[in-house]
């Protein structure tokens, strides 16, 4: 039983649809075949019923207050129905009674409502009445609040409403006269406040930042701080602006929109700026001039007064940077600054972008109300301008004003007042030029104002007003500014000049890079004001320099004598240099030191400026070799100092010596030798061994060699010039960049490849002229040093050749021979000259080794003495001894090799037997040659010394004896040698 129960149990719980378990139960008791199994299912059945009593007892049990609270409210809904339904029927038949009744008096009721309707319609249009009648008081509310799209919205519904539905209203004529000319003429106030946010409020906050800067920097000053806008800042859009407010309402909702307005002025318009953010500020009045349907004339005001205004931006800026200097104590009237340019250019490109960046809002607000032009905009006539007409507006004026700093013209050049005197014309005025003048006392003021405290606090108020004045209304206010320099139309902040370029050329390539970057792909690759730097820097102000340095190098080398010319001490202080160098050399120094600026300053014409260098240094180098060949060329033919030099072969020679070296290198970077004095004597002695070698046995005329001082002196300084100007060059050229920067107008890898080949063959032509001068200094040296040797050659082979030494004791006879007198003072003016004009360790390097130089003479011109006398030996030992004294007091040392020299010619006091002893005694001191000539000499001088077979047998003896004492000396040695 409890199966059965639990089976109902759960098909109740399977199937919650109690129709179905009773089908079942219907199904079960008509299949079933006897009583007993009717009567079995009867006692389930209720059996289960009996269940679900029970349980449902428990269940009311446990729910009875729900239960309750269930039954209580569905029998209140169900009395509410049941009076709903009662109410329905009762209305149901009143309308019907109602219908009824209203049909029969359905034509009186037709004449009311017709009446109402009429009588809506006459309160309505003395509504709108009431409210146009207030247009124009609310009207110069809005404007003067500055609430124009309020105030067009207002006009634009008053007037069509006027000429609409209240057009037969005859007491409506003056006003609708009235706002139909306010609608004609308000797109010009809107047309006038659009530019003033265009070119005004734009740029004021870059005006204060440079003068907050300043203020800054100068406590005192007592710059009033207006605060200006900025296009890009954005705020969060005011209820005003909403996008409902732009569609035009109709006649019948004038009203409405009337009330709108008052409730918004009332509430938000006092406590808000329609001009915080000047963006939705311009926003506000395109749309305004929308709705005005006047987007053509605001289009076409627009690129009319673009120059003007920037042309105004670019005085206000001027007066704006004099203020700013005149603040700081500057005057720009009697000081030449480039830099306040500088300040000018950069405040003009902040000012120009912020109005670029303006006018892009305005396009882009111009290009929304075309696409939402119903017809189109060509249909409207709405032709929008481009962002690139600005850009080539803005390079235009810059232009303009670039070719005013940069004197394009030459104008201010040509109107400064000559120096030269202009004479009279007429003959009276002319006598009464010359006339004598009774002499006129100066005029002097005994005190000025113009720095009291009074005229200071007077002066800076009127500035401080006229910038309150421009920063408000955009134009220049208070008269011309004192503190600018004056040039015609235009004030200027700095003198106008082709060098201004430098200055500015940095900063104006990078607005011209951000000008290029903002092109669209369509657009040429070259912006206009590029072209303009382009052609101004090649074809004008490269051919200025070139001309300013010509005249300047052609000022000093042109001279008569440009070698003698030489720079001031003033200058030589300045440059720190002890000796003095030539001035066409410092001129040439000066114009390739401003080059190699310049260079730097305007990178991009790196090229152009070293091809420069390099054609003047071309010419200077030519002018050089002229000056020199003018000096040391005589007749067409070279001294034999110059030619000397000119030969490969002895130049390197002597380049080869280590005098020349150690002349070369400072003693204190040079390494010390034990031996350094005989390796330097035998240096000396191949030197002397050379120039005897080629000159011993000639006369020299006059013509080949430089007498005059002053041309040694002229050599002197033009090799100190070269040496220094090659100096600076490698110093000029070790600081420049490897890399050349890219042309302007090259951006494509070929040209700038090209470009850095071309940069390459300059800098190795450079290097070139560079040890050019170098040589030129060397070719100097080595004259002067072989010109005093020359000088002893001249001067001493006569002596030997033709002097007469074979002479009688007496006073006269003693006297110094008048060569060796003439060489003394030769070579006292050499190094009074050199030593002025030369370093030191170069005036050593052209007297050191000429005592060695003067004995080998003198040892070799042994041979060509006739004969000699005791006397003749005195005379000759005095002649060495005055020439070692001059020798001594020049380079300070003992000159030993003239004592060689002096004992040489003492050697002779003896007869030739005792020179073979002596000989034998003393050792080998001379050579085989220079004894042989000494005894020859004894042979030709003295008398008993045998006929020509003894002499011959002397000489044999002479050589046998040299021939020993070689083999002893250099057994000597190799015992030394040995031994260690």
């Amino acid at each position: 039983m409890a199966a059965d129960t639990g089976r109902y149990r759960s098909a109740v719980s399977k199937n919650k649809d109690p129709s179905g378990l009773l089908i079942s139960v219907i199904r079960t008791l008509s299949s079933s075949d006897d009583v007993q199994d009717r009567e079995t299912e009867k006692g389930r059945l209720e059996e289960a019923f009996e269940t679900c009593d029970r349980d449902l007892d428990e269940l009311i049990v446990q729910h009875y207050a729900e239960l309750t609270t269930a039954i209580r409210t569905y029998q209140s809904i169900t009395e509410r129905i049941t009076s709903s339904r009662n109410k329905i029927k009762q209305v149901k038949e009143n309308l019907l009674s109602c219908k009824m009744l209203l049909h029969c008096k359905r034509d009186e009721l037709r004449k009311l409502w017709i009446e109402g309707i009429e009588h809506k319609h006459v309160l309505q249009l003395l509504d709108e009445i009431e409210s146009i009648k207030q247009v124009p008081q609310r009207l110069e509310s809005y404007m003067a609040s500055k609430h124009y799209l309020h105030a067009t919205d207002m006009l634009v519904s008053a007037v069509e409403s006027l000429e609409g539905s209240l057009l037969q209203v005859e007491g409506l004529g003056d006003l609708r006269l009235e706002l139909h000319s306010k609608k004609l003429n308000i797109h010009l106030v809107l047309i006038d406040e659009l530019h003033r946010h265009l070119y005004i409020k734009s740029t004021s906050r870059l005006g204060h930042k440079n003068k907050d800067k300043n203020a800054a920097r100068l406590p005192g000053s007592t710059a009033k701080d207006t605060s200006g806008l900025d296009v890009s800042s954005l705020s969060t859009p005011r209820k005003l602006l909403d996008s409902s407010q732009f569609s035009t309402p109709g006649s019948g909702s004038v009203r409405e929109l009337q009330q709108d307005v008052r409730e918004l002025n009332q509430a938000d318009l006092p406590e808000v700026d329609p001009e915080e953010n000047s963006a939705e500020f311009m926003g506000i009045l395109i749309k305004a001039l929308a709705k005005l349907k006047k987007i053509p004339e605001t289009i076409k005001a627009i690129m009319e007064r673009l120059e003007p205004e920037l042309k105004q931006i670019v005085k206000r800026s001027t007066t704006q940077i004099a203020d700013h200097a005149y603040q700081r104590g500057e005057n720009l009237a009697q000081e030449s600054q480039p830099r306040l340019l500088l300040e000018l250019l950069e405040l003009l490109f902040d000012k120009f972008k912020a109005v670029a960046q303006a006018h892009s809002v305005v396009l882009a607000h111009l290009q929304q109300i075309a696409v939402q032009c119903p017809g189109g905009a060509h249909e409207e006539g709405i032709k929008l301008y481009e962002q690139a007409d600005v850009s080539a507006k803005i390079q235009t004026v810059l232009q303009v004003l670039l070719m005013e700093y940069l004197d394009v013209k030459n104008s201010r050049s040509a109107s400064e007042p000559s120096a030269q005197l202009s004479y009279a014309s007429t003959g009276s005025e002319f006598a009464a030029f010359f006339a004598k003048k009774k002499p006129q006392r100066a005029k002097q003021s005994l005190f000025k104002f113009e720095s009291s405290s009074h005229a200071i606090s007077m002066s800076a108020y009127l500035r401080e007003q006229r910038r309150e004045l421009y920063s408000k209304s955009g134009e220049l206010q208070g008269g011309a500014d004192d503190n600018l320099i004056e040039g015609g139309e235009m004030k200027f902040v700095c003198k106008p000049g082709a060098r201004n370029i430098t200055v500015i050329f940095q900063p104006l390539l990078r607005f011209i890079q951000e000008i290029e970057m903002n092109m669209g792909p369509g657009q040429a690759k070259q912006c206009q004001l590029r072209a303009f730097l382009t052609y101004y820097i090649n074809d004008l102000f490269l051919n200025q320099v070139r001309t300013e340095i010509n005249k300047e190098i052609e000022a000093v080398s042109k001279a008569a004598d440009p070698l003698k010319i030489l720079a001031s001490a003033d200058t030589m202080k300045v440059l720190g240099v002890q000796r003095p160098l030539l001035q066409s050399t410092v001129v040439v120094e000066k114009s390739i030191q401003d080059l190699m600026s310049l260079m730097q300053d305007l990178s991009a014409y790196s090229n152009q400026f070293l091809e420069m260098v390099c054609d003047k240094l071309k010419e200077y180098k030519e002018i050089c070799n002229t000056a020199y060949r003018g000096i040391v060329q005589c007749e067409e033919k070279l001294t034999i100092s110059a030619s000397w030099s000119k030969d490969e072969d002895i130049s390197r020679l002597l380049q080869s010596l280590p005098n020349w070296l150690n002349m070369a290198q400072p003693r204190q970077t040079r390494q010390k030798r034990e031996d350094e004095e005989d390796f330097t004597r035998a240096a000396f002695a191949k030197e002397s061994e050379v120039l005897t070698g080629n000159l011993g046995d000639k006369l020299i005329p006059q013509n080949e060699i430089l007498r005059d001082v002053s041309d040694l002196k002229a050599l002197a300084n033009l090799h100190e010039s070269m040496e220094w100007l090659a100096g600076r060059l490698k110093t000029f050229f070790a600081n420049l960049p490897h890399a050349s920067s890219a042309s302007p107008c090259s951006a494509d890898s070929q040209v700038a490849g090209e470009s850095e080949r071309s940069r390459e063959q300059i800098l190795q032509t450079l290097s070139d002229l560079s040890r050019g001068f170098q040589d030129i200094a060397d070719r100097c040296l080595l004259v002067l040093h072989l010109e005093v040797r020359v000088h002893c050659f001249h001067y001493l082979i006569p002596l030997t050749k033709q002097g007469n030494y074979a002479i009688v004791a007496n006073v006269e006879s003693m006297d110094y021979d008048p060569l060796v007198v003439k060489l003394n003072k030769d070579i006292s003016a050499i190094e009074e000259t050199m030593g002025a004009a030369l370093q030191q360790h170069k005036f050593q390097y052209i007297f050191e080794g000429l005592g060695h130089l003067i004995s080998c003479i003198l040892i070799n011109g042994a041979q060509y003495f006739k004969r000699i006398s005791e006397s003749g030996i005195k005379k000759m030992c005095r002649n060495i001894f005055v020439l070692q004294q001059n020798l001594t007091n020049i380079t300070m040392s003992r000159e030993a090799d003239l004592d060689f020299a002096r004992q040489y010619y003492e050697m002779l006091y003896n007869t030739a037997d005792e020179l073979l002893n002596l000989v034998v005694d003393q050792g080998v001191r001379y050579t085989e040659l220079e004894y042989i000539n000494a005894l020859s000499l004894l042979h030709r001088s003295q008398t008993g010394v045998g006929d020509l077979s003894t002499q011959n047998i002397r000489l044999q003896r002479l050589k046998e004896i040299i021939c020993e004492q070689a083999a002893i000396k250099q057994a000597t040695k190799d015992k030394k040698i040995t031994t260690v």
